[in-house]
């Protein structure tokens, strides 16, 4: 049984943010940008994100030619939404990292955030890193 050679007709790039990391696929084609198998309108219906995940296609003045899909998993909306910028501004590099790396490091997309969250400490009494318990009063 002979097998199928299937040509690859999309750039992929990985991005992160916190706990969250989003595989995106960057295709040649005027689609939507999917997000989990939902459009990126839907998954992010937010005004305030609604025009910054297509942000690094329209720096790059890309937007009517490549199309997105993206897995995302973990942390909350907003640093899946990092995570995702990360990942399209990496995936646009390998297209033409000539033209679109200079664009895009000026505008911070390529720079990986590198803030977590801190881990709890021993003898603390609430679910927080920094907080204590309260010292008696006499």
């Amino acid at each position: 049984m002979a097998t199928k050679s299937t040509k690859k007709n999309y750039i992929q790039a990985t991005g992160r943010r916190k706990t969250a990391v989003a595989r995106v696929r960057l295709i040649e084609s005027k689609k939507e940008i999917t997000v989990n198998n939902i459009p990126a309108s839907q998954y992010w219906p937010s005004s305030t994100f609604a025009s910054l995940y297509s942000e690094p296609l329209i720096t790059t003045n890309t937007h009517k030619k490549y199309s997105a899909t993206a897995k995302i998993t973990g942390s909350g909306k907003q640093s899946q939404l990092d995570a995702f910028i990360h990942g399209l501004s990496r995936a646009l590099v390998q297209v033409n990292p000539e033209r679109f790396r200079p664009i895009l490091k000026k505008k911070g997309f390529l720079t990986r955030d590198s803030r977590m969250k801190e881990t709890r400490k021993i003898g603390s009494s609430g679910s927080k890193a920094r907080s204590k318990r309260q010292s008696p009063k006499r």
